[in-house]
């Protein structure tokens, strides 16, 4: 593997050449995403211009220096890392193909020489890239399956023009224009209703590469851009055991980590005290040297209901080789660095949620740790959301009516946190929801609600994209790169062969999950019942003067009337995204 870095690019569709100064320009724009190196090509035409910031994880030498050129023909930007590219090398050796460096980056170039476009296929990892073929005269760019990566593009009659972040773009004197629209739609909403497209930025001919997904362009302006992976076609195992299951799922998942411990440089993890990263944290204990210490990284509250302190403890008195690192993020502080974490994300974000991981991310800079794994990307498709759960128990509903009967006992059993989840389940409100959907659907074919489509929509939803948006732009704020076990392709894959009750059970999230790491964690860990996303004290950061007085301009510029606040589960949210407005 080669590094976490950023990327850019100009393709010119007149006569006009590339100048470097302008290539130079973008990549000073991102270069806390590679604070160690630099490296600008410029094509024989002069039409075509790559540039390149290296942040290095592996190959620290300069044999990985990018752009990098293969044969003559191929030229590479890329950002992100190969999980597999040991693997893919060794089959490219044993085809003759010989390589100068150890990085990932010239794997990639000579896969692609190998195989051409279907090589993405391949890739197990986090990439976004351009290759650019002085053959066919033709620029090759890819975004991975989940988006962990980000790939901006800007296109006029003139030229296409491509980076890592919108930053770049802008530097080259590209408008930096908002939606008026867009940010309405966040005020009022969190984007949640939102019909723009997944390639869509809150910003004016600014767009993003969708994930899973190729674009080719040529001289001529001609665009193309196709999907390369989805998870539409996946049967359902009927005849797979739970315990098979289990087995297979921990065999997966431990590939997963050791891919991502790869690296010539310290890795650690983040820990927020739930069963998605204590897992992690498990997992690289087990595959670590014995004596080896594991740096983890938290943020921890004072005085808060939810801090994770008790968890994090029991995780630690567990796996003795762990060394602990807190940071305390306070209300007094957040108006001190804002207006860096709102220029590094871009665009806008839903809760305090994002200030506490910027401070997490910066702690791991200040104790030298390069690497971080984390467990984002686990709710989604294991069913971690209430939502999905309602669809689970309505579709039971009218597929099986004695089991949806015994799933509801045992979600109010469980009774699984304070939003009264299980409460609602059982109340007349729900019922009567039911009973409307069930006339409805004597005129729609029974798979109108389907349990797994929610879990795929999850991974295609805005919300989950601008997850992996805040922590590239927070991890790479500080020139952090972090890895995410949960989002192996091959997991996702297998988990949506696996039959739904293998998902949610006896009232219980993430069954797979769970029965997987039962007695491999802490049983208060894996069996936790009130852990709900991370959660800061966001009504006790909002209760300052500043951030008061800040709000009530934002109130009055968009007119916004009190009397909207007199629904409290419009009061903490919504205040954050009227008051965070201000900086955009």
């Amino acid at each position: 593997m080669e590094n976490l870095c950023g990327i850019a690019g100009i393709l010119r569709f007149n006569n006009n050449s590339v100048e470097l100064n302008h290539l130079k320009r973008m990549t000073d724009a991102i270069i806390h995403r590679g604070p160690d190196n630099e490296g600008h090509w410029i094509s024989n035409c002069k039409r075509v211009g790559l540039g390149h910031r290296r942040l290095s994880i592996i190959d620290l030498t300069s044999n990985s220096k990018q752009p990098m050129h293969y044969k003559n023909r191929f030229s590479i930007v890329f950002n992100g890392e190969i999980y597999n590219y040991r693997e893919i090398k060794a089959n490219l050796v044993s085809k003759k193909y010989i390589f100068s460096s150890a990085s990932d980056t010239e794997v990639l170039l000579a896969l692609y020489a190998n195989k051409g476009r279907v090589m993405i296929r391949d890739l197990d990892g986090m990439f976004a890239f351009a290759i650019w073929d002085s053959l066919k005269n033709e620029l090759f760019c890819a975004r991975d399956r989940f988006g962990e990566k980000p790939f901006y593009y800007f296109i006029d009659k003139h030229k296409f023009v491509f980076a890592s972040e919108m930053k770049a773009l802008w530097a080259l004197g590209i408008p930096k224009s908002i939606k008026e629209d867009s940010i309405y739609s966040f005020i009022k909403n969190d984007f949640k209703k939102t019909e723009n497209s997944q390639n869509q930025t809150s910003f004016h001919n600014i767009n993003k590469l969708c994930p899973a997904s190729t674009l080719t362009i040529d001289f001529e302006r001609k665009l193309n851009i196709s999907k390369y992976w989805s998870l539409d076609s996946i049967k359902i195992n009927k005849e797979i055991t739970l315990e098979e299951a289990t087995e297979k799922y921990l065999e997966i998942f431990q590939e997963s980590v050791k891919y991502r411990l790869r690296s010539d440089v310290s890795v650690g993890s983040s820990l927020s005290g739930g069963i998605d990263s204590s897992s992690i944290v498990m997992m690289i204990d087990k595959l670590k040297p014995k004596d080896q210490i594991q740096k983890v990284f938290s943020a921890r509250f004072d005085n808060f209901e939810k801090d994770e302190g008790y968890f994090i403890q029991k995780l630690l008195d567990k796996f003795k080789t762990l060394e602990s690192y807190n940071t305390w993020p306070e209300k007094s502080s957040i108006l001190d660095f804002i207006d860096k974490v709102t220029h590094h994300q871009e665009e806008p974000f839903g809760s305090t949620s994002v200030l506490a991981q910027w401070k997490v991310m910066k702690l791991a800079k200040e104790n030298n740790v390069t690497v971080l794994l984390d467990g984002q990307g686990a709710d989604e498709y294991l069913a971690g959301y209430f939502p999905e759960q309602k669809i689970y128990l309505t579709q039971l509903f009218f597929e099986n009516k004695k089991k949806y009967k015994s799933q509801l006992k045992s979600f109010n059993s469980i009774n699984r946190n304070s939003n009264n989840n299980a409460d609602y389940l059982n109340s007349e409100t729900f019922k009567m929801k039911l009973g409307r959907l069930k006339k409805t659907l004597f005129r729609q074919p029974i798979d109108y609600i389907n349990f797994k489509d929610s879990l795929k929509n999850r991974l295609n939803s805005k919300g989950f994209h601008d997850l992996l948006r805040y922590a590239d732009r927070n991890s790479m704020a500080f020139s952090r790169e972090i890895r995410l076990p949960f989002l192996s392709h091959k997991l996702v894959e297998f988990v949506m062969t696996l039959p739904d009750d293998f998902l949610i059970n006896n009232g219980w999230s993430k069954y797979i999950h769970r029965k997987s790491f039962d007695k491999l964690i802490p049983n208060e860990i894996c069996w936790r019942k009130s852990k709900i996303g991370f959660e800061p004290p966001q009504e006790r950061w909002l209760n300052d003067k500043k951030v008061i007085e800040i709000f009530n301009n934002q109130k009055e510029k968009y007119k916004i009337k009190d009397e909207i606040f007199k629904n409290e589960s419009y009061n903490n949210s919504f205040f954050w995204r009227i008051f965070l407005s201000y900086f955009y």
